[in-house]
């Protein structure tokens, strides 16, 4: 398993001196679509993924630039060691709920970016898609019970596989196909 990603204060205070007005859970969103969809994690990856090519490039050692290889090397393990960056447990059911539906959000932005409008999708693939887009538009509920929070938890498992399965419709299938 790679090195542990950025804790998510450290990602929010550089996201705070560049001036985005984006949280870690979306950022990841957004970076795991990019990727997923045929993009990479050089050193380009955060102008290309907030669409502002007047961003700095990243600087060696920042947390953006480290959670950006991190993220790239979690998507690409083969243990599919991939971890959502999400609010702690100790956040609200709203809060992790809401968090959730805005990483899909940015994923589903950026997987278009990088993907195009009609990638070549798996009928799994299709479907995990027209998920996330539901997800996508779902608001959090202010209450919550144990059955809730179970149910948040399947939710996080179904994101973080659907992700790994539109990177394999799309990102690895791309490669393969230029290999042969």
């Amino acid at each position: 398993m790679s090195e542990p990603l950025p804790a998510a204060p450290a990602l929010q205070a550089e996201l705070d001196q560049l001036g985005l007005a984006t949280t870690p859970w979306e950022l990841q969103g957004a970076l795991i679509g990019w990727i997923a969809g045929g993009g990479d994690a050089d050193r380009e990856w955060l102008r290309k993924v907030m669409a502002d090519p007047a961003l700095p490039a990243l600087a060696d050692g920042s947390a953006i630039e480290h959670f950006g290889r991190g993220t790239q090397a979690q998507i690409e393990d083969n243990d599919l060691g991939l971890t959502l960056l999400l609010p702690d447990e100790d956040a609200t059911l709203q809060a992790r709920s809401a968090a959730l539906f805005d990483w899909c959000r940015h994923f589903l932005g950026a997987f278009g970016l990088a993907a195009g409008a009609e990638p070549p999708l798996s009928d799994e693939g299709e479907e995990a898609l027209q998920d996330l887009a539901r997800l996508a538009t779902a608001t959090a509920e202010p209450d919550g019970d144990e059955e809730d929070e179970a149910a948040l938890a399947e939710i996080e498992e179904f994101v973080r596989v659907a992700a790994l399965l539109l990177h394999g419709d799309v990102a690895i299938a791309r490669r393969r196909r230029q290999l042969h």
